[in-house]
């Protein structure tokens, strides 16, 4: 089980739900006006009542119930990351950010869409591979060094507030070498900004070889089972591999990472999940 959190950045029309569960193979789709920004996440290990009230081991969002009513992923967690297109500006944006943390693989598929409209995301089991410094509770996330130390090299903070002071630490290499497609610091935008025009997205969680759908597919209906495509987005390295690295941010920017992102798109946007949970989390 995945239970995706949403949360919709200030202005943004809220999606039809702010948390939800799925279980292996299931899916659910949204509908997000132009304009709409925000962020996506899956939360592990929850437990909730028969009144809804509960809590999640990871990725929390703090509301005490299934939906998040507002509130954001509690570090570490995997976020992907969207502003649609509006009026004169009608490109996408989207990212798979590792800037919070990691706490299970995701990965964003465009279809139907003109541009490049790459897959990208972190498919890499990253809590398998993470330094005992930053690991989360037994195991389950993977902290980024921002929350584990604190320092400012590693926030993006004073003195280190912009692209010339901020660098890859040793910590964000290693994210970035296990994922080259995901966020792995603040100033990563390069390599990790994804644009496409009038497109759906598949956010996936946990995916395997199996089960990512092609960056070319058309459909835009969500799956509940597998394909036989291949995954688009860069193996990772494996556990073992020395780590390299880069630093971190503490407040993400919703809808738009470290980047300067614009509003864009006059179609609406279709947005599906789909959850294929084969791994030890």
């Amino acid at each position: 089980m995945v239970w995706p959190g949403i949360l919709s950045s200030a202005g943004s029309t809220p999606l039809d739900s702010t948390g939800f569960d799925l279980g292996p193979g299931e899916s659910r789709s949204f509908q997000a006006s132009p304009g709409w920004s925000g962020r996506f996440w899956g939360r592990t290990g929850c437990t909730f009542d028969a009144n809804g009230q509960g809590s999640c081991t990871t990725g929390d969002c703090g509301s005490n119930q299934m939906s998040c009513n507002g509130a954001g992923a509690t570090p570490p967690a995997t976020l992907a990351e969207f502003t649609i297109g509006s009026g004169s500006n009608p490109q996408d944006f989207y990212d798979v950010s590792l800037v919070d943390g990691y706490n299970l693989p995701i990965a964003v598929d465009a279809s139907g869409g003109t541009g490049v409209c790459g897959t990208t995301g972190c498919v890499t089991d990253l809590n398998r591979m993470c330094p005992n410094e930053l690991r989360a509770g037994d195991g389950q996330a993977c902290k980024s060094a921002c929350e584990a130390f604190g320092n400012p090299e590693y926030c993006c903070s004073g003195s280190f507030g912009s692209p010339d002071t901020c660098h890859p630490s040793v910590y964000s290499q290693m994210f970035k070498s296990a994922c080259p497609r995901s966020y792995s610091y603040a100033y990563d935008d390069a390599t990790s900004t994804f644009t496409c025009t009038g497109a759906d997205y598949t956010i996936t969680f946990c995916p395997t070889s199996t089960s990512q759908k092609s960056s070319t597919d058309s459909s835009v209906t969500p799956s509940t089972g597998t394909t036989n495509t291949s995954p688009m987005i860069p193996k990772a390295t494996q556990p073992g591999d020395d780590p390299n690295g880069s630093s971190w941010l503490p407040s993400f920017t919703i809808g738009g990472s470290s980047t300067q992102i614009f509003n864009n798109t006059l179609t609406w946007m279709l947005i599906s999940f789909i959850v294929f949970c084969n791994l030890q989390l």
